[in-house]
């Protein structure tokens, strides 16, 4: 536990206990075996919001877990499974798409499209959830994904129809980053697994549209075979995949404003210096759920004024600059900045790239997958399926004490190593579809404790920049696979086995991590 031996003199909470500076641990039902220490509370960071900030850790424990966090768990997790649902949707119907317009541009439009709108997405998102807060973005973000696949399904062309994926990918680009930031600023530390957990619904997210694609793609009535015969009339399968697509984002973006009606996060405030709002919000869900709350605003002011994280033009290069400096604060800090930006870097371009060389490779050496069009949707469905499960271990995995974030890590990465060194032996289609469901699972025992791990280990008032950031890193990779995949030649196995060396320097990058978010709060 953290201490402070000097007399703050910061009064007394509403049980009358001495509020000793900012060490206080307030132990709740909730609490668990916590020791109420901050992951950055060491670091030499402004010791007022150090302080300030363990008071606020404190009563979010003291708090516990509300309905309200039940509500935020499953309404930030439709945005896990937006952002995985819009990834997948181009890649759905990019081929029949381009069929229908007469295969004429760019093949690979689509794919470079979702990815370049993802990442200016990442990047605006973040960056202005930390400038304005996180409350506009959490709820515009999700409409504006809907509106463009919606609009996207009645485009007439090729080019139009890479327009608005673009604009797709950049309303989805916001979610990831909101939703992991929204939800840790909210959630009791000892409930932080809750965020490695929540990456269940990016597999969710995907099996959506893996039923969804079988379910248009497959029929015959819907789904033109020849560049030749193809028209808009028998080929609307595609396009019903986007109208459904759109209509089910609508829906959640919906459900978003009318069920949560988020309130601004109570570390945002305070990072602001808005000590009023952080009690409000935080006494307003006491009050609501019947739970205990007895931070002041007085035990807040006494610890001193917080500078603030803004420049004095809001939206400004200045502003962003400062948002940028407060992840490299400290030594420890910047490599660990560093460290979880090349992470998603090196995903980004290791797993879009193995399943671009993979099909040339496995016909070069013998194997048979070949498979009705029913079949390989029906696989799609099974694979993304399986992904949903992953998490769920990781959940578990990461709350053990020897293992923490950090070895789940480990092992999700060797493990997906393990099975795409594997995968080269795969001659027939069970063996690929069974093959494809075990990297899927082991992937997203990486992946999702990732998305876990980046938010937790940034400082409040800079998070959402750094989450961007690091989710922007992933999307130029993205981009950069479908590049090499086009000009490439796919007949060396050579990216095969750099793909599998990818992961593996993940699974070590992962074990050197400076931080261990298990048994600390964020900060």
């Amino acid at each position: 536990m953290l201490a402070d031996n000097g007399s703050n003199g910061l009064g007394r909470d509403n049980g009358g206990k001495q509020m000793d500076g900012y060490v206080t641990d307030v132990q709740s039902s909730d609490s668990g075996s916590l020791k109420g220490e901050d992951i950055l509370g060491l670091q030499d960071l402004d010791p007022v919001m150090n302080r300030k900030m363990h008071l606020v850790n404190n009563a979010i424990d003291q708090l516990g877990w509300t309905p309200y966090h039940t509500k935020l768990f499953f309404l930030n997790g439709f945005g896990y499974a937006v952002d995985s649902l819009i990834l997948l949707l181009q890649s759905v119907v990019a081929g029949p798409a381009f069929r229908e317009f007469g295969r004429v541009g760019y093949e690979r439009a689509l794919t470079i499209s979702v990815y370049v709108g993802m990442l200016v997405g990442a990047l605006f998102w973040g960056i202005s959830a930390d400038m304005v807060g996180r409350r506009f973005a959490f709820n515009v973000s999700l409409l504006i994904c809907s509106a463009a696949a919606i609009i996207a399904g009645a485009m007439p062309n090729w080019a139009s129809l890479g327009f608005f994926v673009a604009l797709i990918g950049f309303g989805g680009g916001g979610n990831l980053i909101l939703d992991t930031t929204v939800f840790l600023e909210y959630v009791p530390g000892s409930k932080q697994w809750t965020l490695t957990l929540m990456a269940a619904w990016w597999g969710f997210g995907q099996a959506i549209t893996g039923f969804i694609a079988w379910g248009f793609l497959v029929p015959e009535k819907w789904n033109c075979a020849t560049v030749e015969t193809c028209t808009k009339e028998n080929n609307m399968g595609w396009r019903y995949v986007l109208f459904t697509s759109g209509a089910i984002v609508f829906v959640m973006s919906v459900l978003r404003v009318t069920v949560v009606r988020l309130m601004e996060t109570p570390k945002y405030l305070l990072a602001n210096g808005e000590d009023a709002k952080v009690v409000q919000t935080l006494q307003a869900l006491a009050y609501k759920y019947g739970h205990r709350c007895s931070l002041t605003v007085e035990q807040l002011e006494a610890c001193g004024v917080v500078p603030g994280a803004h420049s004095k033009s809001p939206l400004s290069l200045a502003e962003t600059l400062i948002h940028l400096r407060g992840l490299f604060s400290t030594r420890k800090m910047s490599i660990s900045t560093l460290m979880v930006w090349l992470s998603w870097a090196m995903m980004g371009l290791a797993y879009p790239l193995f399943y671009v060389f993979l099909p040339s490779y496995l016909a070069s050496h013998g194997a048979n997958l070949s498979v009705s069009t029913f079949d390989s949707w029906r696989n799609y469905a099974l694979t993304n399926v399986s992904s949903i499960f992953g998490p769920i271990l990781a959940a578990w995995m990461c709350n053990i004490p020897f293992l923490g974030r950090r070895y789940t890590m480990l092992i999700g990465a060797l493990m997906t190593a393990a099975f795409f060194f594997a995968y080269t032996s795969v001659r027939t289609g069970a063996q690929d579809v069974g093959f494809s469901c075990a990297i899927a699972f082991c992937l997203n025992i990486y992946y999702g404790t990732l998305y876990a791990y980046t938010p937790e280990v940034l400082p409040s008032a800079h998070r959402a920049t750094g989450n961007g950031v690091a989710v922007a890193c992933n999307r130029v990779m993205g981009i950069l696979s479908a590049v090499i995949a086009t000009v490439s030649d796919k007949s060396t196995s050579a990216p095969l086995y750099l793909c599998g060396a990818l992961l593996v320097a993940m699974a070590g990058v992962s074990a050197a991590f400076p931080f261990e978010p298990y048994g600390r709060r964020s900060s």
